[in-house]
């Protein structure tokens, strides 16, 4: 039986934080403390829950962070993520979200192991506008070789992730349209949501699609190009033909109704939503000696539970009981 939940939406969308450690510290997201919190699981338990959840419905996996180029052993891990197969034997569409810091030289190896695609997070196209928001003063420029890296290796669409926070890097907006033409890469500004460590989110610092829009169209005209339904970006060429943006607006836009996503953390706990409140401890039956069948059951009743939506911005909004290092993105 395949994963859809109480509402209808199919599940087949796998995000797995493989470590909740990260070698940048963005504002937006770190409080600036070290260390993780949680015990990454072995690869080999990740590898039984994907082996599971693909037996289910699940077609695309993205490896996750923390930052998963971190984690000794990710090219044997995407290796043996290759060797499996969706309910109706294709491979996994395997994809990963980096910060990009470690990619140039790892580029190609995980383009050997069966990686497809990657996403980088990337906050500005200005170094020092990089720097105060990494707080790595070196940063940038390993980002943007191990972007061209990806790039020379085939790993496309290259997709380039950038959080929006007003006075922080608003003034990128066309800076990254004008990369996105030049580096040939699908730039994807995100607006800020309330999963940093600091909990310090407040909607005035969100900078929203219809703003982006506007702002961009000063630069050069946008067409929006068709999506699929559970595409979490809505997508814009410039009318010239020449390069492509996108936005994830779920403050301004959300997009839950037609949500294909679920999450399990580097502790191996799954996550119905980035918004959720509470915890499934898949791991804590593996331990105990589950069987995989008694792991499918679980599977199933916890996406028969999948929130609705999400609440942002609505009066006694509860914020998830993660932030997003420690959820996965």
């Amino acid at each position: 039986m395949l994963l859809v939940d109480k509402f209808g939406r199919a599940i087949t969308d796998l995000r797995i934080s493989i470590t909740d450690r990260c070698n940048y510290k963005c504002v937006y997201c770190r409080s600036g403390n070290e260390g993780a919190i949680y015990q990454d699981l072995p690869f080999s338990e990740y590898l039984r829950i994907v082996r599971l959840f693909a037996g289910v419905g699940i077609k695309k996996v993205r490896i996750t962070g923390g930052e998963p180029l971190l984690r000794k052993g990710v090219v044997e891990f995407v290796r043996e993520l290759s060797r499996l197969r969706t309910v109706e034997g294709q491979p996994l569409d395997i994809a990963a979200t980096t910060n990009g810091h470690l990619l140039a030289e790892m580029a190609g190896p995980l383009k050997d192991a069966g990686l497809r695609r990657v996403t980088v997070s990337m906050d500005a196209v200005d170094p020092e506008c990089f720097a105060r928001i990494t707080r790595v003063p070196t940063g940038f420029a390993r980002v943007l070789a191990g972007i061209r890296s990806a790039k020379r290796e085939g790993l496309d669409p290259l997709k380039v992730n950038c959080v929006l926070m007003r006075g922080f890097n608003d003034d990128q907006i066309i800076p990254f349209g004008k990369f996105a033409r030049a580096e040939g890469v699908v730039v994807r500004f995100i607006e800020f949501m309330p999963l940093e460590e600091g909990r310090v989110w407040t909607s005035d610092v969100v900078v929203p699609l219809d703003e982006i829009l506007h702002r961009m169209a000063s630069y050069r005209g946008l067409v929006e190009v068709p999506r699929e339904r559970s595409e979490t970006a809505r997508r814009y060429r410039f009318a010239d033909g020449v390069g492509e943006i996108g936005i994830i607006a779920p403050v301004s836009h959300p997009f839950c109704g037609h949500c294909s996503r679920i999450r399990v953390t580097s502790d191996g706990k799954i996550r119905t939503c980035l918004f959720s409140i509470w915890d499934h401890d898949l791991r804590g039956l593996m331990r105990r000696g589950a069987s995989d069948g008694e792991l499918v059951e679980f599977i199933h009743n916890t996406v028969r539970r999948k929130e609705e939506r999400h609440h942002i911005g609505e009066p006694g909004f509860i914020p998830a009981s993660r932030t997003m290092v420690h959820i996965g993105g």
